[in-house]
C-alpha cells in the first residue's frame, strides 16, 4: 500500500499545501500547471458527480480509482479541499483526510495567528505534523511489486 502524494486547496483553488511520499512519476509541467489541472479536475469531477449520482454526497468525501490508482476529495463545510492520491489497496482514507483536516490543519493553520488564511502555509510544524499523521497510517508503507 502506497500513499503517492497531497494537494490541499482553499474556496477559490489556491494551493496552500503540497507534499509528496511516494510519487514514482513527475507530472513534466511546473507544480503550479500541475496544480491548476488537479482543482480544475476536482471541481469538474464533483460537478458531474453531484448531478448524475442518484446519492446525495453531502458527506464531503468522494473518491475514484483507475486501474493504477486512486484519488480522494475531501471537502469542508469551508470549502478547503485536500486530495490525496494513493494506489489501489489503501483503506480508511477518508479517516485520515479527516485527522489531517482537524488535529494539521486547524491547529497549526487556522489556530496560528501568523498564518494567513487564502495563502500558502509556510509553517514547518504544519508540515512536520502532517508527515508525521501520514506516515503512521497502514497506508503508507511501500508496496512491494
Amino acid at each position: 500500500m502506497t500513499i503517492y502524494n497531497m494537494y490541499m486547496f482553499d474556496r477559490n483553488g489556491t494551493l496552500l499545501h503540497y507534499a509528496e511520499w511516494h510519487r514514482n512519476k513527475e507530472a513534466g509541467m511546473s507544480r503550479t500547471e500541475e496544480a491548476k489541472l488537479m482543482y480544475g479536475m476536482i471541481f469538474s469531477l464533483k460537478s458531474f458527480v453531484s448531478k448524475v449520482s442518484p446519492l446525495d454526497i453531502k458527506d464531503g468525501y468522494l473518491h475514484y480509482s483507475t486501474n493504477k490508482y486512486r484519488l480522494h476529495l475531501y471537502e469542508t463545510p469551508s470549502r478547503l479541499r485536500i486530495v490525496l492520491n494513493t494506489d489501489l489497496l489503501v483503506q480508511n482514507v477518508k479517516e485520515l483526510l479527516h485527522l489531517i483536516f482537524s488535529q494539521v490543519y486547524v491547529e497549526y493553520v487556522v489556530h496560528n495567528p501568523e498564518c494567513a488564511l487564502g495563502q500558502p502555509i509556510q509553517s514547518q510544524l504544519f508540515a512536520t505534523r502532517l508527515d508525521e499523521i501520514v506516515k503512521q497510517h497502514p497506508g503508507f508503507a511501500v508496496r512491494s511489486v
